[in-house]
């Protein structure tokens, strides 16, 4: 199956959402608001990348990154997130594309690192680890990871977008 990786147009809009919508359905750690996440984050144009992999002329999976706050001040950081993959396509590698893709766009723009709440079985693959001195409030420290780019170190509280409050 060849899956192309690209940034989001106007026409994707509705199908992120479904994907989002159906990706995050049977999770239980979901509140199952992370569409509105995403249209939240592009309302405030804070959408800093947003890709969608596309299997022939169908969007199958998106992911998006916005900008984050750390306590210490650095500068240049980003949040992953969210990560969807229409449940038939997953466990075929294209969330890694997608990561793989993102990752290199934000080191493109100058970006110092990379945080996310995420599982770390899965996100470690990638690079991610759980750092001892980056926190976000509520999350535990096991699903806090964190990909430096280079040199770059940063520490403190991390914070989301004000996106990531969105319900609806």
């Amino acid at each position: 199956m060849n899956i192309v990786i690209r940034n989001e147009i106007e026409s994707d809009i509705k199908a992120i959402s479904e994907i989002t919508k159906a990706a995050f359905d049977t999770l239980p750690i979901s509140n199952h608001t992370e569409q509105f996440i995403i249209d939240a984050l592009r309302d405030a144009n804070a959408l800093t990348i947003s890709l969608v992999a596309v299997a022939g002329e169908k969007v199958v999976g998106h992911i998006a990154f916005s900008p984050v706050t750390i306590s210490d001040g650095s500068l240049g950081w980003y949040g992953l997130g969210p990560i969807s993959v229409l449940p038939e396509f997953q466990k075929q590698g294209i969330g890694k594309s997608m990561i793989r893709e993102g990752l290199s766009s934000l080191k493109s723009l100058g970006a110092k690192g990379c945080v996310l709440v995420g599982d770390p079985n899965y996100y470690e693959r990638s690079g991610f680890r759980s750092p001892s001195d980056m926190v976000i409030d509520g999350v535990p420290q096991e699903n806090v990871l964190v990909l430096p780019f280079g040199e770059n170190k940063a520490h403190g509280v991390v914070t989301f977008h004000e996106g990531f409050t969105a319900s609806g």
